[in-house]
């Protein structure tokens, strides 16, 4: 039986661990930077970014052929997956008939300029115009200010973000290690700060659960954190090797998690590139 593409997408990441990375750490900055297409020219999606091998150009065989390539023979192919909305009719317990938009994940496949012959990469782009540790504080302090998030720096060793005071505490800065440590936890923070329901309302999925530490549902909301929190970084461009865990005993929690889930990562990575997308505003910009 052929594989679901859920399936295929979560044997991917679950690869990825078990060889010690951590997918979702991969270094990749703004637009033309980590995987990107080579006829758009933009970034793909945060899920696609943890799927594909490699940094820089992809595109499709017939892509490189109309570019003037050739994919040298017997090289793989890797994944992109995208959503296709599907119109399904209903019919309701009044006999009318309604019609949903189901979204479908599919993907295609894609080869890395390095398997193509007879075609230049692209020159590399300068993609900052301002430090990166002055445009997390920007990027930071717009968001708390524009959403009116209460923020407490104060000593000590916990960092959470409260629903209810909506609320981010957070140690010192002084206390980490160094500022990257430091950004992570804001971001980190801060996605959670957007499943409030007049910002990205992933607290709707919570109503009526119990969502205990290490519950399903607290895992999903931390692997969104984890995710989205990575990426603002790579996105800023502020160093991640030293900002997240990658111990033994990390990875095989995440192994855990997804082995009981295929949709699992698919939904976090989503949720991840909604909460982004909000903090960041108009300085996110997707494929």
């Amino acid at each position: 039986m052929a594989k679901s593409v859920y399936e295929m997408v979560t044997d991917r990441i679950i690869n990825q661990l078990e060889q010690g990375v951590i997918p979702w750490q991969k270094p990749w900055t703004g637009v033309r930077s980590g995987a990107y297409n080579r006829i758009s020219k933009k970034s793909y999606s945060l899920l696609n970014q943890m799927l594909l091998q490699h940094d820089g150009e992809y595109a499709t065989f017939k892509q490189w052929q109309d570019l003037g390539g050739h994919v040298r023979k017997g090289e793989k192919s890797e994944i992109v997956t995208f959503w296709k909305i599907q119109p399904v009719e209903e019919e309701q317990e009044d006999g009318t008939k309604v019609v949903k938009q189901i979204p479908l994940l599919r993907y295609y496949n894609v080869f890395h300029i390095s398997q193509v012959d007879g075609v230049e990469p692209l020159p590399k782009e300068e993609l900052h115009d301002i430090e990166p540790i002055e445009m997390a504080d920007q990027v930071l302090n717009d968001y708390w200010t524009r959403e009116n998030i209460t923020v407490e720096h104060k000593a000590g060793n916990r960092a959470y973000y409260s629903p209810t005071l909506d609320m981010i505490c957070l140690p010192l800065f002084e206390q980490f290690n160094d500022s990257s440590e430091y950004y992570s936890t804001a971001f980190h923070e801060s996605v959670h700060s957007t499943m409030k329901e007049d910002r990205c309302n992933r607290a709707e999925d919570r109503k009526g659960k119990i969502v205990a530490f290490g519950s399903q549902e607290y895992s999903k909301e931390e692997l969104t954190a984890e995710i989205g929190s990575a990426t603002i970084l790579n996105i800023i461009g502020i160093e991640t090797a030293n900002s997240f865990k990658n111990s033994a005993a990390y990875i095989q929690n995440w192994l855990s998690v997804l082995r009981n889930d295929v949709k699992f990562v698919v939904s976090a990575s989503s949720k991840a590139e909604k909460a982004v997308k909000y903090i960041m505003g108009e300085q996110f910009t997707e494929a």
